[in-house]
């Protein structure tokens, strides 16, 4: 934990403990829910935002960064989107209401709103640690969210896509998800702006894959152009689990998105994979602490960022393998394309090792377009701007093509090729 001393409450603090107070008497929770939100909020209060003094919030001052808070009243959704992916069992949550259903294709499914007020939820509000900024505001504010059991066993052949969605305000929600021994399925968390009002969002998911679970989890981030997203995926790995994560990030004007990640089962195969869009005079963090802590676990990361204008880009990645987790093999890269003299991205990879029997690495880049590249599409009569767009989509799709299913690759590099057609 970082220390940090109090000072006087920036106007983004005030708001947000203004804004509990005038709405706690409304937020759903029985006694034990109500006392560990006061505990966050009296926690906020005590040591504010974290700010550049904290070393996991070092290149993400959300204390300065975060300068005003919405109304809490939500505005209404305008309109939700067309799943992802044809066909996709769609589950929406919007602005806190949520479309609940008791079960889809055999999948559990529960408001998390209904936790709250049974105060089952309780013992989830508590923080990771002292410097849990994400998990203090969710855990204060939350109203609602899905709560997803998949029973041992379980295959999905279509995609589960969670919408949520919000229009301009506040909206805080969390995601308990649970797959049993052997179950097989895909997940798309969708996140999106259905107007263009400020919003501040946070979103916590809490997942657990079983022993033998084969999944497929991808984070898609969506925000407005004014919007703060904040959000956080606590993930636990058992035995011979394969986990593919991957976090688009292609929104928001303040982003920062953790991955806490707890390998706990031996033969444990993770792949995590990210893509970062950013433009115009966005911020966006993207902080990992995955924690090998069994033997015979293997991972690979790999991140892919590509930043135009003013826009500023964050890559944290910790790997910590443990006394015990002798056999771990665990490789991380960042990789970085700067399109603009005035654009920033800070890449900071760790590896903390206490196993002696390991295979570890770690790599990051921080470049422009590879002339030679250009010079041979130019070459063959493709203009300058086409020719630095086609290299920019194969950086990033290079990525989304590691997914074995035809109509999500289709579907993720649609969004990324509108995203670069807008800001290119």
């Amino acid at each position: 934990m970082n220390m940090q001393s109090t000072s006087r409450q920036t106007a983004a603090e005030s708001a947000l403990i203004d804004a509990y107070n005038a709405q706690v008497g409304d937020l759903p929770g029985n006694g034990a829910v109500i006392s560990a939100r006061d505990r966050l909020l009296e926690d906020l209060k005590t040591n504010g935002l974290p700010n550049r003094r904290v070393e996991a919030w070092h290149y993400t001052d959300l204390k300065t960064l975060l300068r005003s808070v919405p109304a809490q009243v939500p505005a209404a959704v305008v309109a939700a989107p067309q799943p992802l992916v044809e066909g996709a069992l769609v589950i929406a949550t919007h602005q806190g209401l949520v479309d609940n259903r008791n079960s889809i294709d055999g999948v559990l499914v529960g408001s998390f709103a209904d936790m709250l007020r049974e105060g089952t939820a309780a013992p989830g509000l508590s923080l990771l640690d002292g410097d849990d900024a994400i998990g203090k505001i969710n855990g204060a504010f939350v109203r609602d969210g899905l709560v997803l059991e998949f029973p041992a066993g379980t295959t999905i052949d279509r995609p589960i896509e969670i919408q949520a969605l919000h229009g301009a305000g506040q909206a805080h929600t969390r995601f308990p998800v649970s797959f049993g021994a052997g179950c097989k399925a895909t997940v798309i968390e969708r996140h999106m702006a259905t107007t263009d009002g400020e919003a501040l969002v946070s979103s916590v998911s809490d997942i657990s894959l079983e022993d033998g679970a084969e999944v497929t989890w991808i984070v898609l981030q969506e925000q407005g152009a004014s919007d703060t997203h904040l959000g956080q995926m606590r993930v636990r790995v058992g035995s011979n689990v394969k986990l593919r994560l991957y976090v688009i990030n292609a929104g928001g004007k303040l982003v920062r998105q953790e991955l806490r990640i707890d390998v706990a089962g031996e033969g444990a195969d993770l792949q995590l994979r990210g893509v970062n869009l950013l433009g115009g005079d966005t911020h966006t963090d993207v902080t990992l602490v995955l924690g090998h802590n069994v033997p015979n676990t293997t991972s690979t990361e790999i991140f892919r960022s590509v930043v135009f204008d003013r826009a500023r880009g964050i890559f944290q990645g910790m790997i910590k393998v443990a006394l015990d987790a002798q056999k771990t093999d665990a490789k991380m890269a960042c990789n970085t394309l700067l399109m603009s003299d005035e654009a920033e991205f800070s890449s900071k990879p760790e590896l903390e090792i206490f196993a002696d029997d390991v295979q570890c690495g770690h790599g990051a880049t921080v470049a422009d377009i590879d002339s030679n590249h250009l010079y041979y599409l130019m070459a063959r009569g493709i203009p300058r701007n086409k020719a630095r767009a086609m290299l920019v989509r194969a950086f990033v799709a290079e990525i989304i093509e590691e997914l074995d299913d035809e109509q999500l690759v289709e579907a993720l590099e649609g969004i990324i090729s509108t995203w670069l057609e807008k800001h290119a």
